[in-house]
This record gives structure tokens, C-alpha cells and sequence, in this order.
């Protein structure tokens, strides 16, 4: 299918073939009929994309501060590779999408095949929405109107903040698309309503709808309110424009009546005087997009919906609202489209996007009725009779940050990598040399050239994902964790022993020359080990604390230090203890303790720290044995105390990453037995599970 892409890093905007997605659960899968450029947002992205580095740092001085920080702790070339691959990530343009029905996922019920629906899907032929981010659309409205449903949303969602009365006056500063429909639906909720731009046109239209209008360019616009609510002010203000200038926010404050409301709808400039607020008490507010449910997981991705008699008004209501009004009449979105455009042809809307006077462009799509393509060819290399031959389920951070570049040089074979949206993965096809793209996981798994499947989706689809790579007798590559709990590492294992076929972990850890070279000093003597972790805070509604999907961050990340332990002293772990801050901990904490005790008498303790400085080094392990000690700083540096013959040992930031998925196509493609020692494997995953059962329990727990 194709789909309108915008290059973060130079910001050209292209129209590139991906594979269409599949419909997930909780979702529908739309074909596009007509969707809506948001010229003001596409815009800026636009604009910014275009920008070179140093403007672009000037416009992010947060994200400086986290490069700053991070060259601090990894080094400058990591740093900078990261830096470089993050603004090389495509970045789907669009939220203004209608279409029809054509796949329906588990767990909805609300729609069927065939219903015409406004969503906020991305300019592409195929989008898969998640339901409560869909809304029908009443027959007597056309597709085209239709598009106005999300960005009518968010103007109704700053209305709703707002909280108007009949008969208030409401100023909106700003007459683009999103302000023009704010100022009908404050007319037609009964306000009188002032309208502030500089552009006449938008102004001339404005009036048609009763909206008083008014040109900054002709003299003073508080003054001009002023007047026209008999010296008291304004009853609110609904900003809906875009300038980096703090003058807009200033004059909302004097033409404002005493306890008056300011609404933040668009982006403008915010150094506020205090005086101008406190003298009149007023109130100001930013309006988050479309309404309650935004960014929330639950509701978004989960379909959880917010109970109707709390909240009245939810973003998909709010969807409903917008349909209903253009329905009625009461809000006229006609008027306001300025060109129809076949998609092919989406240039002539955004090859001059930055001095278009349009007010509203629609992208047209052909009618098809051809089924959706999963797969898309990129190129055409001969992989017959080889091996190492490599298919990656995951095209998030984890494999483009690291894993792509750790596979360079190993002599792997890329045939596929599949993403859950196909542009992410088409990207990463493109830029590494795969020669396919999709969004059906199961085609790496029925190709038989296919030999090695790397799997790097989100933990809670691991384990399923392995043991379906092992049914189709192929080897496999997870990245940890390996499973969630006993019962799907159970059946993990039995599919392994039926399939005969190699797991993998991500435990590169032990890979890193630096672990290599302890491993090699301290023998197999008995030892203490402290591996700690300063792993830096992460937002409790990010997707890793919850349980089902993450498994919270012991069980997927802390386990990577008791491998890395394990490898140290040779020994398997026969018992666990975790202790964690707080007074009442739960099985999701990220500030713990986890001591280990292990077969052959050694010891290891794991700090895994969520609450440190990201200015401090990011993991440190210490190893004491027969009098001598080994301190291994971030795996850029390790130095040894009391060793004859070892005093330090210094390297760029290496975690072990290359060093194992070398050594891993080595052995598809030669044979051999497992990195990792599948016991070893499970007695490490199992032990992230007795910590969690520790911490509950309060007590050791063996393994």
C-alpha cells in the first residue's frame, strides 16, 4: 500500500510503498477513502524536519540535556550514533482519516465490515485503528466532510475546557481550521463570538457564521474587544494560533473580564506577566488534543472505556459530537475545503506546504476492492543454499539502535524484518538491505530458507513467539526476557526439546570483552559479585511496568546481571532473596535489592536502581576474590587490584551486543552447541521469578 512518510532528519515528505498492517485486536482495519492535511501541524513538522542540527537543538533544550548527559556516561560516538539514527526514523504524517471497514479485530463488536467510519489514522490506504479512536459516520454526511471529525474534535475539546455559558462572549485569537471551527461551535452553543486573524479571507468567512471579525493589522485588538463588550472583557479566550511570540498570551490577559478563562488550544509563546493574571484572577488552561482518553494506554490501545456518567465526554465522543453537528447543519465544514488531490499526486499539497494560503486540503484514494498486501519486496538477492539466512519479528529501538548494527559484518543473510505499522520496518529494510518488508510475522516463519528467527517485540509475546519459531524448526534469537512466568517457560522448553532447534538470549553481558577478561582472572574460585544498575526512571504508564505486557523491570531487565553473575562464577543460582524500597513494595518496583546464592558457594547481589542521577554511570560490576578485586565501570573500563599481570583494561562502550550475534551466525551456520547452555537459561529466568515471589513471600526462595 502506499503511505505519506516525512524524513525526521531532513524533512522531505515522500509517498512510499509499505506493507499494509494487520487488524490487531481491539482495532479495525480502515481502507482510506478521503483524509484531511492538517496544513498548521504537518506544517511545523515539516518546517522542523527541514531545519539543521543546531536549529533543531535550539527548538528541543531538553533533549540536549539528555545528549549531554549521555555522552557523560556512554561516550561521544555511541551518543552521536544514537542521536543520527533517531532523527533517520520516518515519521507517518496524518490523523484525519475516513474510510471503510474492512477487517475487524477480536474484542470488537461495536462495527462490521462495510461501515464507514472517521478515525485518527495516519495519509495511507490502510490504517488499523484501535476502536475507541473510531467513530460511524451518519449517512447524510459525506466522506469528505467526514474528515473534519478529529481535528473539530480538538477545537470542541478546548469549547469543553472553556465552559461556556449562553450569551458569553468568547474571543478566538487565530482563524485556521481548527479556529474557524471552534468559532462556529461557540456560535452555535448560543456565545457571541469575536474572531482575531490577520488574514481578511478567513475573516470573510468567519462573518458568514455570525462571527465577528476583526484584523489586528487595522489597530488595536484589546482596545477592539473592549468596546465591544462595553468596557468588561471578554469571557473567555480560545487560542487556537501558531507563534513563538508571547504576545498573543498577553493580550488575552487585558482583554479579558476580571476571574476570565484563557484556553490554549494552539502553540504560541508562554512568558506570562504575572501581573496581568493575578490582578484579574484569571484562569488559563491547555487543551490536550482531542479529549479525556488521550495517551492513556487503557483507553486508547486497551478499549477501556471511561464510564459515560463520569465522563460525559471522552476524545471518541467528542468524535460523535463533531459527526453530529455537520449532520445537523450546525457546524458547516464545506466552505472551509479549498482542493481535492489524489494521493499520487499529495506534492501539490506539500511541495509548497510552507506558504500555502489553503485552509483545508483533502487526499482522494482510489477505490479498490484488491485485498490488502502484508509483504512488500524492497530487492531480489539469491539466498538459495545458504545459511544464516535471518528473519527479525520487531522493528522498535532494541533492533534499530543495536541490533542491526551489531549484526554489520557478521556475515547474516537479512531477508525480512516485520513491524507491527510497516514503516518502521520498511525503513529499517531499506537502510540495511532486507530484502522484504512485512507485517505478517508468520511469512518469516513458512519461508524454509529462512534459518535464524531474532525476535525483539514486547516481552508478553515472547515466549508464544519462540515456541512458533521452534514448531516451524527454525533457531531463535529473543531478546530478554525468555518468559513472563513458570508456565509459558515450561512450555518454551518442551517446544525445544520436540524441535531439537537452539534458543538464544539477549544476555550479551557476558559477551563484552570486558566480562570476558574478569571471567578469565577470577577462574572458578568462589566469589562475591555486585552488579548494579543505575537504570534510570521510567513513567509508571510506560508499557514495561505492566505486568502482563513488561512484566515490570526485574523480570526484564534485572535479569540480564543475573546472567551476567551466573557467567562470572560458573555456578547456577539455588536461591533468591529481593528486598525493595518502600514500605508496602509491589511485584512492579524498580528501586531493589536481589541477593543470589549460588551452587558452588559464590555470591552476587544485584542493585537495580531506578531513582539515581542519568549523569551517573549507567551499570557497574565489582567481583572480590582470593584477595583480589576487579571494578568494571560501564564497560568502557575495568581495573583490576591485586593481580599480577592485569592493571586495567579500556574500550569504547561495549556490551557484549557484537561479540554475540557474531558468534551466534557462526554457529547456524557451522553448527555447535548453544551460546548459552539452555539449563543455564532457565535457571536465570526462573530466578527473576523467585525474586518477585521473594519480595511477596518475604523470605528466600530456592530454585
Amino acid at each position: 500500500m502506499k503511505q505519506i512518510i516525512q524524513s525526521f532528519k531532513t524533512g522531505e515528505t515522500i509517498l512510499e510503498e509499505v506493507p499494509a498492517p494487520q487488524v490487531r485486536r481491539g482495532a479495525v482495519l480502515i481502507q482510506t477513502t478521503r483524509s484531511l492535511v492538517s496544513l498548521g501541524t504537518e506544517r511545523m513538522l515539516v518546517e522542523f524536519g527541514k531545519s539543521n542540527l543546531i536549529q533543531k537543538a535550539r527548538q528541543q533544550p531538553d533533549k540536549v540535556k539528555q545528549v549531554l548527559d549521555k555522552i557523560k556516561t556512554e561516550g561521544l560516538m555511541p551518543t552521536l550514533e544514537a542521536v543520527f539514527n533517531k532523527l533517520g526514523e520516518p515519521l507517518p504524517l496524518g490523523y484525519c482519516n475516513v474510510g471503510r471497514v474492512v477487517a475487524i479485530g477480536d474484542g470488537v463488536s461495536e462495527f462490521k465490515v462495510g461501515d464507514r467510519v472517521a478515525s485518527n489514522g495516519h495519509h495511507a490506504e490502510f490504517v488499523c485503528v484501535p476502536k475507541n479512536l473510531v467513530a460511524p459516520i451518519p449517512e447524510e454526511v459525506s466522506d469528505e466532510e467526514a474528515t473534519f471529525t478529529v481535528i473539530g474534535s480538538i477545537g470542541l475539546q478546548g469549547i469543553r475546557l472553556l465552559n461556556p455559558t449562553l450569551g458569553e462572549t468568547v474571543v478566538v485569537i487565530g482563524l485556521g481550521l481548527i479556529g474557524l471551527i471552534t468559532a462556529q461551535l461557540l456560535t452555535a452553543n448560543g456565545c457571541r463570538v469575536i474572531g482575531v486573524d490577520i488574514d481578511d479571507h478567513k475573516l470573510s468567512l468567519a462573518k458568514q457564521w455570525g462571527v465577528i471579525p476583526f484584523n489586528p493589522k487595522s489597530g488595536d485588538v484589546v482596545k477592539f474587544v473592549e468596546g465591544e463588550t462595553n468596557g468588561i472583557g471578554t469571557d473567555g479566550v480560545v487560542i487556537t494560533a501558531s507563534t513563538k511570540n508571547n504576545e498573543v498570551i498577553s493580550q488575552a490577559a487585558r482583554m479579558s473580564r476580571k476571574r476570565g478563562r484563557i484556553i490554549l488550544v494552539g502553540v504560541i509563546g508562554l512568558e506570562l506577566s504575572r501581573a496581568e493574571f493575578y490582578e484579574k484572577e484569571l484562569t488559563f488552561q491547555v487543551s490536550c488534543s482531542y479529549g479525556p482518553g488521550r495517551y492513556d494506554d487503557n483507553y486508547e490501545q486497551k478499549g477501556i472505556d471511561y464510564p459515560l456518567p463520569f465522563v460525559r465526554w471522552t476524545e471518541k465522543r467528542n468524535f460523535e459530537a463533531v459527526l453530529q453537528a455537520i449532520r445537523s447543519g450546525k457546524l458547516q465544514v464545506k466552505e472551509l475545503i479549498t482542493e481535492l488531490v489524489p494521493l499520487d499526486n499529495y506534492l501539490n499539497i506539500y511541495g509548497n506546504i510552507g506558504s500555502s494560503k489553503s485552509i483545508a486540503s483533502i487526499l482522494t484514494y482510489k477505490d479498490s476492492s484488491e485485498a490488502p498486501t502484508h509483504t512488500v519486496e524492497i530487492g531480489t538477492p539469491s539466498f538459495s543454499a545458504s545459511k544464516g539466512i535471518i528473519g527479525i519479528i520487531g522493528a522498535g529501538n532494541f533492533t534499530k539502535m543495536t541490533m542491526l548494527p551489531a549484526l554489520k559484518g557478521s556475515g547474516a543473510q537479512f531477508k525480512y524484518i516485520a513491524s507491527q505499522g510497516g514503516v518502521s520496518g520498511t525503513a529499517l529494510a531499506q537502510k540495511h538491505g532486507f530484502s522484504h518488508s512485512t507485517t505478517d510475522y508468520t511469512a518469516i516463519l513458512n519461508d524454509q530458507e529462512v534459518d535464524l528467527v531474532l525476535i525483539t517485540t514486547r516481552h508478553n509475546q515472547h515466549a508464544q513467539m519462540v515456541i512458533e519459531t521452534l514448531n516451524a524448526g527454525k533457531h531463535v534469537f529473543v531478546e530478554k526476557p525468555l518468559a513472563l512466568n513458570n508456565e509459558e517457560l515450561d512450555a518454551v522448553v518442551a517446544a525445544q526439546q520436540a524441535s531439537g532447534k537452539t534458543i538464544s538470549v539477549g544476555f550479551n553481558r557476558r559477551f563484552s570483552p570486558h566480562a570476558e577478561k574478569m571471567k578469565s582472572l577470577v577462574g572458578d574460585a568462589p566469589m562475591n559479585v555486585i552488579a548494579t544498575m543505575n537504570a534510570g526512571f521510567i513513567a509508571p504508564n510506560v508499557w514495561v511496568h505492566d505486568l502482563k505486557v513488561g512484566g515490570g523491570r526485574i523480570i526484564g531487565e534485572a535479569c540480564h546481571f543475573i546472567d551476567l553473575i551466573t557467567y562470572l562464577t560458573g555456578s547456577r543460582v539455588k536461591a533468591v532473596c529481593m528486598n525493595a524500597m518502600g514500605v508496602n513494595p509491589d511485584e512492579s518496583t524498580d528501586n531493589a535489592s536481589i541477593l543470589l546464592r549460588y551452587e558452588n558457594g559464590s555470591t552476587g547481589v544485584v542493585n537495580y536502581f531506578a531513582n539515581g542521577s542519568k549523569a551517573y554511570s549507567k551499570e557497574r560490576v565489582e567481583v572480590y576474590s582470593q584477595e583480589r578485586t576487579l571494578i568494571m565501570d560501564n564497560f568502557r573500563r575495568t581495573k583490576g587490584y591485586g593481580f599480577r599481570n592485569f592493571s586495567k583494561l579500556k574500550t569504547q562502550l561495549d556490551k557484549g551486543h557484537k561479540n554475540q550475534f557474531a558468534r551466534l551466525i557462526q554457529r547456524v551456520q557451522r553448527g555447535g552447541d548453544p551460546l548459552i547452555p539452555l539449563d543455564e537459561l532457565i535457571n536465570t529466568t526462573k530466578a527473576s521469578f523467585a525474586a518477585i515471589e521473594s519480595l511477596k513471600a518475604r523470605c528466600w526462595v530456592s530454585i
